[in-house]
């Protein structure tokens, strides 16, 4: 009995878990291709990016951020900037850096809950697929009624427990890569906070060296706009 023929005996509760097996596998692959890319498990750069703002280059620490694709350097990049911005207090810079720090740490966890999901969802799938199965065998058990064969009761048994079988083998590789993937995030998320928060003890313990953050496309764009309105508000008046 090939593949296909398995699928057909287990019934349409087959073929939903088929769907869940094949997505969860996509899920898994993009997930440790994304990681994988991101280089998440290399964070080296930290202590380097301290060590510079510890002896006052932050023009470097600042550029070394910038090379950096990692989620911690995004982090810290908006770190550097806020401890820097003097025209804001305390708490509206950390506001700020928690605001892009969730923003990351939801793109890392995106897909991840869809995958847990299936990793709950398939075993009641296949328990739901043994159930119909059994309530099918014996129906069939009635209709033959004295003229039963223990083959008949035998073989809608295993054809019902086929669904079960194939949902926990779904469940368990599904739940483990997202406990795998999920302690990765975690790590993440603690590396950011740590980062920040040496960072943060830096400024606090050394003056600021001179320095401002290039600032992005969209300020620029912003501060454009603010002085094309004033200078039109000036000329209407």
């Amino acid at each position: 009995m090939n593949f296909f023929e398995v699928i057909s005996q287990g019934g349409p509760v087959m073929v939903v878990l088929l769907g869940f097996s094949v997505t969860a596998l996509a899920i898994i692959l993009l997930k440790v291709y994304q990681f994988w890319s991101l280089g998440i498990h290399k964070v080296k750069f930290v202590d380097q990016v301290i060590d510079l703002l510890e002896e006052g280059d932050t023009h470097s620490a600042h550029k070394l951020l910038e090379t950096k694709k990692h989620p911690v350097a995004e982090v810290l990049l908006t770190t550097l900037c806020m401890a820097l911005r003097h025209d804001m207090d305390g708490k509206d810079r950390e506001s700020e850096i928690q605001r892009v720090g969730s923003r990351i740490i939801r793109e890392l966890e995106s897909w991840l809950r869809g995958l847990s999901s299936i990793a709950h969802l398939s075993p009641l799938l296949g328990l739901l697929g043994t159930v119909l199965g059994m309530i099918a065998a014996f129906m069939q058990l009635e209709a033959a009624g004295s003229q039963i064969h223990p083959a008949l009761l035998a073989g809608g048994i295993w054809e019902a427990l086929l669904t079960t079988a194939f949902g926990l083998a779904i469940a368990i590789p599904a739940m483990a890569a997202y406990h795998y993937l999920e302690g990765w995030v975690d790590r993440t998320k603690a590396t950011m906070k740590d980062s920040a928060t040496r960072m943060l003890l830096v400024f606090a313990d050394h003056k600021s060296p001179v320095f401002v953050c290039p600032r992005s496309e969209e300020d620029k764009i912003t501060e454009v706009k603010s002085k094309a309105d004033q200078q039109e508000s000036s000329f209407v008046n």
